[in-house]
């Protein structure tokens, strides 16, 4: 606390600026060079400008000193809350974004389970399609060949009662005789 206070004196007050006295023309003349080189490297030291509270002339100079040891805690205390709550920020983001590549990551991986469940299916319906596409062309050919056992019966038949009608009409013919069922309708 006592190196605090002393900090905070040593703030408070400005440090004394050491006088020196000008140089002569002389003097001047001679650095001049070693000035401008200096000039180059120069760093200027540009002081913070912190809100430092105004010290009013008072009687009560460790009242004053109090206020400002006071001010100086509030001030330590709500940077660390604020360094606390950038760093639970952060902490959160950390995790929301952990969590989202954990739930896409999750996505990908079932979307690639279901598309290789898909392909099998598909090939197995393939499969299927295939299996069933030649069981109808078999079907097709029994079909195609009792069509033709049928027509070729129809043929042999048609032959036969071809073979009958002229057989019969020849027959009709040599005994002069006419058939018995009129086949053009009514005579």
């Amino acid at each position: 606390m006592a190196e605090l206070q002393k900090k905070a004196e040593s703030d408070t007050t400005p440090a004394p600026v050491a006088a020196v006295p000008p140089p002569s023309n002389d003097a001047v003349a001679k650095k001049a060079p070693e000035v401008a080189a200096d000039d180059s490297k120069a760093l200027v030291v540009v002081p913070e400008k912190t809100p430092v509270p105004e010290n009013k002339p008072s009687s009560k100079g460790s009242l004053d000193r109090d206020v400002a040891l006071a001010e100086l805690e509030k001030e330590k205390r709500l940077s660390y809350v604020k360094a606390w709550e950038e760093s639970e920020k952060s902490k959160t983001e950390n995790k929301a974004q952990k969590n989202l590549s954990d739930v896409v990551a999750w996505e990908n991986s079932k979307k690639a389970a279901l598309e290789a469940q898909l392909r099998k299916i598909e090939e197995r319906l393939e499969k299927k399609k295939a299996e069933y596409g030649e069981k109808m062309k078999n079907k097709i050919a029994l079909v195609h060949k009792e069509a033709e056992e049928r027509r070729a019966m129809i043929e042999a038949k048609r032959g036969e009662d071809l073979l009958k009608a002229e057989e019969l009409a020849a027959k009709f013919r040599a005994t002069g005789t006419t058939p018995k069922k009129p086949v053009l309708g009514c005579f």
